[in-house]
């Protein structure tokens, strides 16, 4: 038997996304994911994934015919940086401007953009300031 090893967050293990148009929502996610420096795990007919998002369209076998509505979803970035990149390639490719890029009153030295994707689902890159994390993720082999 081969290992496997994945990295997981804190409370998140995945979060799957079902949207209306899945070749306008890749060019979004590719684009602003990219600027994050997430690579695509993978591509399929019907669906594509980053780390633990998995985004589907409507006919696929997960969705039942329907999309997941309105979500928000915040992304942690390396530095105000790319807070901007992120923003500026999201609205580069497909997104909407649901707040420029900016401190925000929810602690000291929360930087962070908005970006509304293809399907208004509200989607964020974080900068959570100079801090020491104890552990990039958590690792888990089997």
């Amino acid at each position: 038997m081969e290992t496997n090893e994945i990295h997981r967050g804190r409370l998140i293990d995945h979060i799957q996304l079902v949207v209306s148009d899945l070749a306008a929502s890749r060019r979004f996610y590719e684009a602003v994911l990219g600027a994050l420096d997430i690579p695509l795990g993978g591509v399929a007919d019907d669906f594509f994934w980053a780390d633990e998002l998995f985004v589907s369209s409507i006919d696929s076998q997960a969705a039942l015919g329907r999309p997941t509505g309105r979500h928000h979803l915040a992304f942690q970035a390396a530095d105000r940086a790319t807070v901007e990149a992120f923003h500026k390639a999201g609205l580069k490719n497909g997104g909407r401007d649901n707040g420029a890029p900016g401190e925000r009153p929810y602690h000291p030295g929360y930087y962070a953009a908005f970006l509304l994707d293809p399907d208004g689902n509200n989607i964020e890159a974080v900068f959570h300031g100079e801090a020491e994390r104890s552990a990039a993720s958590v690792r888990i082999t089997f």
